[in-house]
């Protein structure tokens, strides 16, 4: 039987499932997706000429919270950091080059893309 998801997951994965088109319609590969190690996740890996790039997907249906890229703090981002690092080290046979990347969706009720902001290599 399958697990019951949340609203706020069923935004996440939508989210995440938008922004794999996105990215996908400008040239990036996908590598993977929803990757666990113990430092925390990472919800895409891709692939652009040569650059393995790491997103954090952030989609919201409202602003009551803040924008979506609001929410990836400087822990967040460590994290992010910390797993990737981690990623590649399994990984031995991709590009030396990466880059950390946050794609930021704001959905309307009906869960469609209403604007969607990439934000390019984003340091700690």
């Amino acid at each position: 039987m399958a697990e019951k998801q949340t609203y706020q997951q069923q935004v996440g994965r939508q989210g995440e499932d938008i922004a794999v088109d996105y990215l996908q319609e400008r040239g990036y590969h996908i590598l993977d997706r929803n990757y666990h190690s113990r430092f925390g996740e990472v919800d895409l890996v891709a692939e652009i000429d040569g650059v393995i790039v790491f997103v954090e997907v952030k989609a919201r249906t409202n602003n009551r919270f803040g924008l979506p890229e609001e929410s990836v703090t400087p822990e967040k981002l460590e994290k992010i950091y910390d797993t990737a690092l981690f990623w590649l080290q399994e990984h031995t046979e991709v590009p030396d080059d990466w880059r950390v990347d946050v794609i930021a969706i704001q959905m309307n009720k009906a869960h469609h893309p209403q604007d969607i902001q990439h934000f390019i290599n984003i340091d700690l």
